[in-house]
């Protein structure tokens, strides 16, 4: 039967949380968020820790592919077993798909959709959520698209999906195209039909986005301070328009900055200084952050309204960290339209029967996803 309770998530690639905010403010209640880079779980646990909404959600520090989810030291208290969980969510790297990360698809070692689709073949939830960028959606993909949905498809769920969602349609203050595959169980789809968000053609604009957190950082500054507010608001407000679209970058680069050469004159238009990042108001150096010929850079907290975050999620780490963080993530907005949008499915009427189709063999395209050591659930005793 529907159920107005929270709904159980398990989000793999997580980063620094930008989908599990959304998803959670779509009434999802993570069980666990896995993610590989240290500064992310920092930030991660930093969130979970001091909001009590977030209880027993746990944070694994770890590479997806040594997590057993019938086995992990931190999932077996959950006793889960296949078909109980209703969403697995995930951001799976984009490098493979993406120009800057030469876009090698299912050639590149960093592609986890293989591993995403064994975690679901274990699991069975209710609903799969994948997140990924734009180029996705290339011609070129198109043959290993088929196979993922093929693959969902032989677990028993139906076909969604690849949906192409723009983030300023959701009140992110950002150009960020981002394409989502949804599959749902067949079974829960006989009473109800799953309808994608639609959006706004309202667009927040980087002047009404960043007002206040420009006017806090200025105002310690008296009239000086007070000049340079005013010079950056009325370019903002001239120009009307959303950011460029923010790149976390790699850990083999430097420090970070807005973007490249497109972006930085994109950001000059709305009256920021692109070449880097200011610091915390709290270790502000005026001259290098805010009075700038061209105009004050952006904090970290900046970027992250940017990119749809809540004020109240910390971000943790030194500067170039956090960035990476921000830039990387999904917009929470874009998560929480597309969380609801699954949710009001598995609310609805329940299936009349809820038995798991028999687990099929990973088909040859996929079997690299199944890592030694990783155990079947219906030969686990589970």
């Amino acid at each position: 039967m529907g159920s107005s309770g929270p709904l159980t998530s398990i989000e793999i690639c997580a980063g620094a949380g930008g989908q599990a905010v959304g998803l959670h403010s779509a009434g999802f209640q993570h069980l666990a968020l896995v993610e590989i880079d240290k500064h992310a779980c920092k930030t991660l646990r930093e969130n979970v820790e001091n909001h009590s909404d977030w209880d027993g959600c746990e944070v694994i520090e770890a590479d997806v592919n040594d997590v057993d989810p019938f086995a992990h030291p931190q999932l077996v208290k959950f006793g889960l077993k296949p078909g109980d969980l209703d969403l697995l969510a995930g951001g799976v790297p984009c490098p493979p798909f993406s120009v800057a990360g030469k876009r090698l698809g299912e050639e590149d070692e960093r592609d986890l959709f293989p591993r995403m689709l064994y975690l679901a073949g274990l699991l069975r939830p209710k609903a799969v959520m994948i997140e990924n960028v734009a180029g996705i959606r290339d011609p070129k993909f198109a043959p290993y698209r088929e196979r993922i949905v093929a693959e969902l498809e032989g677990y028993g769920y139906e076909f969604c999906g690849w949906e192409l969602i723009e983030a300023r349609a959701y009140g992110v203050p950002q150009l960020r195209p981002r394409t989502i595959l949804v599959m749902i169980r067949k079974e829960y789809l006989r009473n109800a039909k799953f309808e994608w968000p639609v959006g706004s053609d309202e667009i927040v604009t980087v002047a009404e986005a960043l007002a206040e957190t420009m006017r806090e950082r200025c105002e310690p500054y008296g009239a000086r301070g007070q000049a340079v507010f005013d010079r950056w608001l009325a370019k903002a407000m001239e120009q009307d328009a959303e950011a460029p679209t923010l790149v976390g970058g790699s850990k083999l680069h430097g420090g970070a900055d807005l973007g490249p050469t497109r972006a930085k004159r994109a950001w000059a238009a709305l009256g920021v200084d692109a070449m880097g990042l200011a610091n915390d108001p709290e270790t502000c150096d005026p001259e290098r952050d805010l009075f700038r010929p061209n105009g004050p850079m952006l904090t970290v907290e900046q970027a992250a309204i940017i990119q749809g975050f809540p004020r109240d999620w910390k971000l943790v780490g030194g500067k170039t960290a956090r960035y990476r963080q921000v830039g990387n993530a999904f917009p929470p907005p874009v998560a929480a339209a597309v969380g609801r949008a699954i949710a009001a499915v598995l609310r609805s009427e329940g299936p009349d029967d809820r038995e798991l189709l028999p687990l099929p063999h990973q088909t040859a395209e996929f079997s690299t996803a199944s890592a030694d050591g990783v155990r079947n659930p219906e030969t686990a005793g589970v």
